[in-house]
């Protein structure tokens, strides 16, 4: 296993990490990181990336499992409109930061494992199924972006969400007032 399956992997896990544990402010620059990182990730590590047959399928499943989860990891995030602060905020503990641990665990155990333990066994799958080395790598890689754009996405509809209903309950806590 190379050092860029590990540098990837780590700037995944460090980035979200960093940008979700504990009581955080939902801004646009917290957003876009995982996004730029993305962007900067696809280009130079996803190569010939599969068109058709077996290889876009695992392709195609790499990116919609990572979707699943990161819809999952948004789900362990709490938002909630701070009204002294006049934004929305989210709250990442301990069970958001074991399932990013667990999944990127799991992606470099299997990284390590096709290499060290289940070369021939996943080298006669991978000829079976006509896939190439290229298209399981690009699956592992679109899991992870599916991840970080679902994560992502699900915090911006939560935080507009948050805002809107604080933003609609206002007038009517300020008539109360009255």
């Amino acid at each position: 296993m190379n050092a860029s399956v590990w540098i990837v992997n780590l700037a995944v896990l460090a980035t979200v990490l960093h940008a979700d544990l504990g009581y955080k402010k939902i801004a646009w620059i917290r957003l876009a990181r995982p996004i730029l990182l993305a962007v900067a990730v696809v280009p130079v590590f996803a190569k010939n990336i599969a068109t058709h047959g077996n290889g876009l399928t695992l392709e195609t499943i790499g990116l919609a499992a990572g979707l699943l989860l990161g819809l999952l990891a948004a789900a362990l995030l709490k938002v909630r409109y701070d009204e002294g602060r006049r934004a929305s905020f989210s709250t990442g503990r301990a069970p958001y930061a074991a399932l990013w641990a667990v999944v990127i665990g799991a992606r470099l155990l299997f990284a390590y494992a096709s290499v060290h333990v289940f070369p021939d066994q996943l080298g006669r799958w991978m000829f079976t199924h006509h896939i190439t080395g290229d298209a399981l790598t690009d699956a592992l890689i679109f899991l992870a972006i599916g991840m970080l754009v679902a994560r992502t996405a699900a915090l911006l509809a939560k935080s507009t969400r948050a805002h809107l209903t604080h933003t609609a309950a206002a007038p009517t806590q300020q008539y109360n007032a009255a």
